[in-house]
C-alpha cells in the first residue's frame, strides 16, 4: 500500500505579503544608493567649483590694482560681472563683484570730523559659482581684499548709500540693486544690500538726476526711481544726483508680495461670471495721480480670480487697492469694504456684489472715522425734489472697548465685561484699557484675559480682527499682545477651542496677522483670548480695543447701494446711534462712490 504524503503550498495573501516586504528592502536600498550618488555628486561639484573660484582669484590678484573692477560699474576695471565655463562638461555660471570700502582709519565720507575726501581706501572682490543644471542647495561663494600700493588721491567723485528696508522699517538684507548711469561711461551697478539694508557705493562719478535705481528680491515687491516721460511728467522719485566729494543717500521700501482672491457674486450670492473690472493701489509714482499699480482682469466661469504678486497697500485708512467694475453691471458692494488694506506676504478674499448696470448709480460706504471700520445699523437717507429713499447699512463688526466691569460674564451683555482673566491682568488703573497688573512696584512677566461670549445672531463668515493700539513700547518685547479665537455654533459647547491664524493652538493672532482662521465655516458665537506680556518687568503692553470684522451672507458690511438714480445733485445724510449725523451733497453721475466717516459722541 502506498503511503499518502501532504502537500503544501503558498496562498495567495502569503505570496502579496512576502513581494510586500521584499519590495520595502529593495526600495530602502534603492533609497540609500540614491542619497549616496546623490551625496558624491554634490560634493563633486563643490570641489570644481572651488577650484574654479581659486583660479579667477589668481588672476584678479595679477591685475593691476586700477583694473580691478567691472566693466563699466563702479570702481571701473577690465572684469565682466557674470561669465559663464565649462569644466568637465559641467556649465557653471561666475558671479564677480567689487566694491570699493571707506575704511574708518582716515575718516569717512560721513558721519566723521573731517570727512575723508578719499573714501575709495581699498577693494572687496567676491566671486561667486553656480551649476544651474546640478540642483545645488547652495552658491558656492569665495572673496578677498585688494589694496593699492600707494595711498589713494582726492577724486571728483561722490558716493551713492542705498538704503532699502520693509514696511515696517527693518532693514532688507540681500536685496538686489540695480543702478544704470545714464550719463557717459554709463556705468552700471548689480549688488547686493548688507546686513543693515544699505548699499554704499562710492567714488561713483558725479551726474544730475542720471543714476536710475531698482530694488528686487525674490519674492518682493519692487521699487524704483522714474524718470520723466509723457505718461508721467511729475515722477516722485527721480534718479539719484551724485555730487563731488558728497554723499548721496536715497532710500527704497520692499516687502512680502501678496495676493488677492476676488469673487464676482449677485446679492443673493448666486456666482455671475466672466467680469471685467480694473484693480489699482493707492500708491503713487508721480503726481497728481500716476498710480504705481492699476490693472484690469476678467474672472473666470465660476466668478473667481486670484490676482498674485500684489504690493502691501495700506499705509493708513481708508487707503489700500479699490476696483471700478466695467460691462454690464454696476458694484453695488463688496466683502471686505474696499478701499482694500493688503498686509505683506498675506491673501486677501474680496467678494465684490454686483447689481444689474443703471445709467447712474451711488455707493455709500459708512465707516468709524477713528478706526475705519464698516459700520452697520446706519442709516443712510438719499434725497432731492421728488426722490427719497433710506437704507440701513448691515453688520460689519462687534468690538470691545473696555473691561472694567471685571470678569465673571458668561455671554456679551454688558460691554464692560468678560468671562475670567489669569488675576494678573488690570483692568481698573487706566479705564477701558487692559495692562498686566503690578506687583512690589514691578509688572508682572504675562498675564492673559477670556471674553464673554459674542452672539452674531447667524452663523456669519469672519475677516479680521483690527487691534489698537498697533504698537507698543519697545521694551515689552515684539509680541508683547497677542490673541486666539474660539468659534462655535452653539453658545454652550463642551469646551472652547481657542487657536491662532493656522488653526492651531500653537499660533497667535497679532497686530501684523490679523485675518481669522475659520477653515471655510461659518459661525455665530465667538469668544477671544488676549494674552499680554512684557520683556522688561518695568514696561507693560496697553490694550484698548478689539473690533472682529465679518460679512452677513451676501449683505456688504457698511455699504448702501442706490441704483436707478438720475443725473445731478443729491442730498446725502447718515445717523446711527452714538454718532454725530454727517449730512453733505454729492453729485452723481455714472457709477459713483463716496465715503462717510461718522465721528462718535
Amino acid at each position: 500500500m502506498k503511503s499518502k504524503k501532504n502537500r503544501q503550498g503558498f496562498t495567495l495573501i502569503e505570496v502579496i505579503v512576502a513581494v510586500a516586504v521584499f519590495m520595502l528592502f529593495a526600495l530602502g536600498i534603492y533609497e540609500a544608493l540614491m542619497f549616496t550618488f546623490k551625496a558624491v555628486y554634490q560634493s563633486r561639484i563643490s570641489i570644481i567649483e572651488t577650484a574654479l573660484l581659486t583660479e579667477q582669484l589668481e588672476v584678479i590678484r595679477g591685475l593691476p590694482y586700477a583694473s580691478v573692477g567691472i566693466k563699466n560699474g563702479i570702481p571701473n576695471g577690465v572684469l565682466d560681472h557674470v561669465t559663464t565655463t565649462i569644466r568637465n562638461g559641467i556649465n557653471f555660471s561666475l558671479t564677480i563683484t567689487v566694491r570699493n570700502v571707506d575704511d574708518p582709519f582716515d575718516g569717512m565720507a560721513t558721519g566723521t570730523i573731517p570727512i575723508d575726501t578719499a573714501p575709495a581706501d581699498y577693494k572687496i572682490v567676491e566671486i561667486s559659482a553656480q551649476c544651474a543644471s546640478c540642483s545645488q542647495q547652495s552658491i558656492s561663494t569665495i572673496s578677498t581684499t585688494i589694496s593699492p600700493k600707494n595711498l589713494e588721491g582726492a577724486t571728483g567723485n561722490g558716493a551713492l548709500f542705498i538704503n532699502v528696508f520693509d514696511a515696517n522699517g527693518l532693514p532688507v538684507v540681500g536685496a538686489n540693486v540695480h543702478v544704470v548711469d545714464t550719463a557717459p561711461p554709463n556705468v552700471i551697478v548689480d549688488d547686493l544690500t548688507g546686513n543693515d539694508g544699505y548699499l554704499r557705493i562710492v567714488d561713483a562719478p558725479t551726474g544730475t538726476q542720471s543714476y536710475s535705481i531698482t530694488v528686487t528680491k525674490p519674492g518682493y515687491s519692487t521699487d524704483f526711481t522714474t524718470s520723466s516721460s509723457a505718461s508721467n511728467p511729475s515722477p516722485i522719485k527721480q534718479p539719484a544726483n551724485i555730487v563731488s566729494q558728497t554723499v548721496t543717500d536715497i532710500s527704497f521700501q520692499i516687502d512680502k508680495l501678496g495676493s488677492i482672491t476676488t469673487h464676482t457674486i449677485d446679492p443673493f450670492c448666486a456666482v455671475i461670471p466672466n467680469i471685467g473690472f480694473n484693480l489699482s493701489g493707492s500708491k503713487l509714482i508721480g503726481t497728481p495721480n500716476v498710480k504705481k499699480y492699476s490693472k484690469s482682469f476678467i474672472t473666470d466661469g465660476g466668478g473667481n480670480i486670484t490676482i498674485p504678486n500684489l504690493e502691501w497697500d495700506s499705509p493708513a485708512p481708508p487707503k489700500g487697492y479699490d476696483v471700478t467694475v466695467t460691462g454690464t453691471y454696476d458694484l453695488s458692494g463688496s466683502i471686505s469694504q474696499l478701499p482694500l488694506a493688503l498686509e505683506p506676504g498675506m491673501n486677501q478674499n474680496l467678494s465684490l456684489i454686483l447689481s444689474p448696470h443703471t445709467a447712474n448709480s451711488l455707493l455709500v460706504r459708512v465707516r468709524d472715522a477713528g478706526t475705519g471700520l464698516p459700520l452697520s445699523d446706519a442709516n443712510i437717507e438719499l434725497s432731492k425734489a421728488g426722490y427719497l429713499q433710506t437704507i440701513v447699512t448691515g453688520l460689519g463688526y462687534v468690538r470691545q472697548t473696555d473691561w472694567s466691569g471685571g470678569p465673571g460674564q458668561i455671554m456679551y451683555t454688558d460691554p464692560t465685561k468678560y468671562f475670567g482673566d489669569s488675576v494678573l491682568v488690570d483692568v481698573n488703573s487706566s479705564p477701558g484699557d487692559v495692562k498686566i497688573k503690578m506687583i512690589a512696584g514691578l509688572y508682572a512677566n504675562s498675564g492673559y484675559l477670556e471674553s464673554s461670549t459674542f452672539d452674531l445672531g447667524q452663523p456669519v463668515a469672519l475677516k479680521n480682527l483690527v487691534i489698537l493700539p498697533t504698537s507698543q513700547p519697545p521694551q515689552t518685547g515684539l509680541q508683547s499682545v497677542l490673541f486666539q479665537v474660539a468659534l462655535s455654533n452653539s453658545s454652550t459647547p463642551s469646551s472652547w477651542n481657542f487657536v491662532g491664524p493656522d488653526g492651531t493652538s500653537s499660533t497667535f493672532y497679532s497686530v501684523t496677522s490679523t485675518i481669522i482662521y475659520t477653515g471655510g465655516l461659518q459661525y455665530q458665537y465667538l469668544r477671544y483670548r488676549l494674552f499680554l506680556s512684557t520683556d522688561d518687568q518695568n514696561f507693560t503692553p496697553q490694550f484698548s480695543e478689539l473690533a472682529i470684522t465679518f460679512s452677513n451672507s451676501c449683505v456688504a458690511p457698511g455699504q448702501g447701494f442706490f441704483s436707478g438714480l438720475s443725473l445731478g445733485a443729491y442730498n446725502l445724510k447718515v445717523t446711527r446711534g452714538g454718532y454725530l449725523d454727517s449730512t453733505t451733497s454729492v453729485d452723481v453721475s455714472g457709477q459713483t462712490q463716496t465715503s462717510i466717516d461718522l465721528s462718535s459722541f
